[in-house]
């Protein structure tokens, strides 16, 4: 596969995010490896993705799910090694597969070699400087950077902790075993780049980069979004420009819109290709329970203009929680009271579930979310067993309990490994409601009805239509506000989209002026609906219904 053939392929793909560990068991051992996962790639191109989001997959002490990072060069002996990495690459680009890994910049391990050898101290014992000791970012008093905030506010309670070995403070964003990078040395800058063409090198198409905003630190700052961050991420894009043309970085900035804009850079200095729109995915919820689209379209219309290389990304539910950072305080507490009774659902800003629990495994409600995020703008990303239904684990610790093992079919372990459940890494669920035993691709695959076909159709619906993929949009005026109504276009076709975020049928008129004389169409059997003529369009919408029309 040439990426460099199709420069922006990555507008009008579909990603899939898994993690390696928890997808599919190639030698029986109760942990995911590539050998499993290349087993499954004929099932991933037949659900109709495009490209392959890999969670972390280094060798690492696993404390935060592989994104504590020991070796930037390598697998994680657990997922097989380089030569499983490099058969799976080849064999996902031989089906039209695309592959994006995470690459964890802001900090590594403490296990990593080079904080071990900076916990020697600035000068070694012979009176020679220690060239590793400022690889990271340390203090005599952790006082420093007092305006930069806690983001694992669960677990820890300062960005400072003291290295017992070294006597001194290093500074970490998040966990206290991720110790951060320190970018103001140019030698951790080129260590980073070389290991980025380590694996351009390979072959993969690009790379989702985990917390960008928090690269460097300044003194009166909060620590995020600064003008040198910026700075060495364009040095990275030039790179990727220049050597790996057609490679795609995509930048994880959980920052408001007119932040977030920043790393996309412009035409002229371009920074990421992508970039996650955070703030949308929790209104969509909040749209549900209020039975009110009105922040959706607020948000979106807040969205600043963009590079003409740009894409935004969307998504439901990921690996992490959902994230609440990006609402008010009130919206945070109606969140949380509308999808977090229990409190151990809530983690950190946020709430640990997966998207059929979330929705009380409601198939009304996971499809019309699922048809707003494949037809807002921007390339939508699926979470791992999301297209079945899959449950979660709230016994599991932190995080965990939305990255339990994918569940393949009835039989042992959910066919996700020949290993016993309580020897796999993460026991697969197995309970009355979500688990194998009733919820598992084999037996959806044998059903026409099933939330896996029925995903896999909307996916090659939204293939036919490019619209959906690089269409302007317009929001279209209601009468109701439970009615979010757009239109996606570009000079080949208009797209009409109108979804319905009430439990109950909603009547709604539509201001359709503009398209007077026009047939909306359904996408799915071509049935013709009235033309719309010069007074407001009448529709009437079930609960939680949705159409996908095109105006001929």
């Amino acid at each position: 596969m040439t990426s460099a053939a199709a420069p922006e392929w990555y507008k009008s793909a579909v990603f899939y995010e898994l993690s390696v560990r928890t997808f599919a068991d190639g030698n029986g051992d109760g942990k995911g490896d590539f050998p499993g996962l290349t087993g499954k790639l004929d099932y991933l191109r037949g659900l109709g993705v495009d490209v392959l989001w890999i969670l972390p997959c280094y060798p690492s002490p696993l404390r935060d799910d592989g994104y504590d990072v020991a070796d930037y060069v390598n697998i994680h002996p657990d997922l097989g090694t380089l030569d499983d990495f490099k058969v799976f690459l080849r064999e996902a680009h031989a089906r039209g597969l695309r592959v994006v890994t995470d690459f964890v910049t802001n900090h590594t391990s403490s296990d990593h070699p080079w904080f071990q050898a900076a916990r020697r101290g600035p000068t070694l014992p012979d009176g020679s400087p220690n060239e590793y000791h400022d690889y990271y970012v340390w203090s005599d008093t952790g006082t420093e950077y007092a305006g930069a905030r806690i983001i694992f506010t669960d677990t820890e309670v300062s960005n400072w902790t003291l290295d017992e070995q070294s006597g001194r403070y290093y500074w970490h964003r998040f966990f206290s075993s991720q110790p951060d990078l320190n970018y103001d040395n140019p030698r951790v800058v080129e260590e980073i780049l070389q290991a980025a063409r380590f694996w351009l090198d390979l072959g993969v198409d690009g790379f989702r980069v985990d917390a960008v905003p928090y690269l460097i630190e300044r003194e009166g700052t909060n620590c995020e979004n600064l003008p040198e961050t910026h700075d060495i991420l364009k040095r990275f894009r030039r790179m990727v420009d220049q050597d790996y043309p057609g490679r795609v970085l995509l930048a994880e900035a959980n920052q408001w819109p007119e932040e977030v804009v920043e790393y996309f850079g412009t035409d002229a200095d371009p920074e990421f290709h992508m970039c996650f729109n955070f703030p949308v995915m929790p209104r969509l919820y909040m749209s549900l329970k209020k039975e009110d689209t009105t922040s959706i379209r607020e948000i979106m219309e807040r969205l600043p203009a963009i590079p003409a290389f740009g894409q935004w990304v969307t998504f439901l539910r990921n690996h992490d929680e959902l994230t609440l950072e990006m609402v008010t305080d009130d919206e945070r507490a109606f969140m949380y009271a509308a999808y977090a009774p229990d409190t151990r659902m809530k983690i950190n800003v946020g709430i640990r579930r997966r998207l059929a629990p979330l929705l009380d495994n409601d198939r009304r409600r996971v499809e019309l979310l699922t048809t707003v995020l494949l037809a807002l703008p921007g390339s939508p990303i699926l979470y791992y067993g999301d297209e079945i239904g899959m449950g979660d684990d709230l016994s599991l610790a932190d995080r965990n309990g939305v990255r339990t093992p994918m569940q393949w079919n009835a039989g042992m372990s959910g066919g996700f490994s020949t290993a016993t459940p309580d020897q796999c890494f993460f026991p697969p669920i197995g309970d009355a409601v979500y688990g194998y035993g009733r919820v598992n691709v084999q037996s959806q695959e044998q059903d026409p009805s099933s939330l896996l076909k029925w995903t896999s159709r909307q996916l090659e619906l939204r293939r036919r239509h490019p619209a959906f993929a690089v269409g302007d949009l317009t929001f279209i005026d209601t009468d109701n506000p439970a009615i979010l109504a757009f239109t996606r276009r570009t000079g080949d076709e208009t797209l009409l989209i109108v979804s319905n975020f009430a439990a109950n049928a909603q009547a709604v008129h539509l201001n359709l002026g503009d398209y007077a004389g026009r047939v909306p169409v359904t996408l799915a059997g071509a049935s013709p609906f009235p033309t719309i003529g010069d007074t407001p369009y009448s529709m009437i919408l079930g609960k939680y219904d949705y159409y996908w029309l095109r105006l001929n």
